[in-house]
């Protein structure tokens, strides 16, 4: 079953105004949780493109080969961790899907 980001990000926002309109106030301390999955996105953003930069070198023969290695498998875990995050959050959401109203 395949869910649109678009629809788990609007239920979110929804389920963030309906807790609102109960009276209940928004914490103010710290970033938001908006801004932590921007972070982390971007960090893992930075990785991937470091690994194909010294991929790149290492073709040109301009990096070792070691550093190489290092990179490639920095963004492979990288990867990996986007990928389990995805599908944790995905499955989140089928669950919320099935809840009785």
């Amino acid at each position: 079953m395949s869910i649109p980001f678009a629809n788990a990000a609007a239920a979110y926002a929804n389920t963030a105004t309906q807790g609102l309109k109960a009276g209940k106030s928004a914490e103010t301390e710290g970033p938001s949780f908006g801004d932590m999955l921007k972070d982390a996105a971007e960090g893992a953003i930075g990785t991937l493109h470091q690994g194909e930069q010294m991929t790149a070198k290492g073709v040109v023969g301009k990096a070792d080969l070691a550093d190489v290695v290092n990179a490639v498998t920095n963004a492979e875990v990288t990867l990996q961790a986007v990928v389990n995050v995805r599908d944790r959050v995905i499955s989140a959401y089928q669950e919320i899907l099935r809840m009785p109203m």
